[in-house]
């Protein structure tokens, strides 16, 4: 009679996987607080490289709120523009799958600062194992970055002074070998940098009747006992003879191990020149006054 008696439900136990979606739910719920409140910079862009992610300490960092930062262009919004071409190329590398691991990059913050952060590019995957982004999970290494900065601007400022001394300075390895010739000491010698780098300084330039003192002056120091005011005699690449006043100083590395020697000079050649003429002319004198004819 077809008149309504009940109703019917056929049912699926779905206990186990609404427990499993749950617990899905329930772990990206905690790993995006971990992300989001991590203590390191993690961000991230999509395929077009929007950026798709921007946790709490990137913002902190760089200044941007996650809304200020999201679907922007991460390259041409925050990276400084001349790393952006190669921070493109290591992204779009992520994006075809190959990672790149302690890349730096330099974030430029929204108050102009610069940011250094060493970063870990990593391709992210949907369920299917397509790409669809790159993550990026950093390390703020400004600081060190600006001390690495310092002191190779100190070097660098160093090594000019050290150039264009005008003292001559020179230098040697363990071997004893040159590892140290300023322009003073070129200019002095007559031979370039480039002649003399890797040469035995002693066997080289020194002159014959003073090889064995100077190579004992060059062992103390590479033993750790310096010598100050030592006279040696530079044989120049014109084969003139000129006169060095030599401070040998040990040189070490930064675990304090002894590395060579570095010698800090003052061309004396024109005093010594005098002093020899003066102590041969009172012998000279000395033999005629004791050779006279007369007494």
């Amino acid at each position: 009679d077809n008149h309504i008696v009940g109703v019917v439900g056929v049912a699926q136990d779905v206990t186990e996987s609404s427990k499993n979606e749950r617990a899905i739910k329930a772990m990206a719920n905690e790993l995006r607080q971990l992300v989001d409140t991590a203590n390191a910079p993690i961000f991230g862009i999509d395929v077009h490289g929007d950026v798709n992610e921007w946790n709490d300490k990137t913002a902190e960092i760089t200044g941007y709120k996650k809304e200020e930062a999201f679907s922007k262009p991460l390259v041409s919004t925050f990276i400084v523009p001349k790393l952006r071409h190669s921070v493109q190329e290591v992204l779009d590398n992520a994006l075809h799958g190959n990672e790149t691991s302690n890349y730096e990059l330099e974030f430029e913050t929204k108050s102009g600062e610069t940011r250094y952060l060493l970063v870990n590019a990593t391709t992210r995957r949907d369920a299917e194992s397509n790409i669809v982004g790159v993550v990026g999970v950093a390390q703020d290494v400004t600081e060190s970055s600006k001390n690495e900065r310092a002191i190779k601007a100190m070097a660098n400022e160093l090594r000019q002074l050290v150039d264009t001394a005008n003292a001559p300075i020179f230098g040697i390895d363990i071997d004893g070998n040159v590892n140290e010739w300023n322009d003073k000491t070129a200019e002095i010698t007559g031979y370039s940098r480039d002649e003399a780098f890797d040469k035995p300084l002693v066997s080289t330039f020194i002159v014959k009747n003073l090889r064995q003192s100077v190579q004992d002056v060059l062992d103390n120091a590479l033993k750790g006992n310096e010598t100050s005011n030592y006279e040696l005699e530079f044989r120049t690449k014109s084969h003139e003879i000129r006169y060095l006043l030599v401070n040998a100083t040990t040189r070490r590395d930064v675990e304090n191990n002894i590395v060579g020697v570095v010698g800090v000079a003052q061309d004396v050649t024109e005093t010594a020149k005098r002093d020899r003429a003066v102590a041969a002319m009172a012998r000279e004198l000395r033999q005629l006054v004791d050779n006279a004819n007369a007494p």
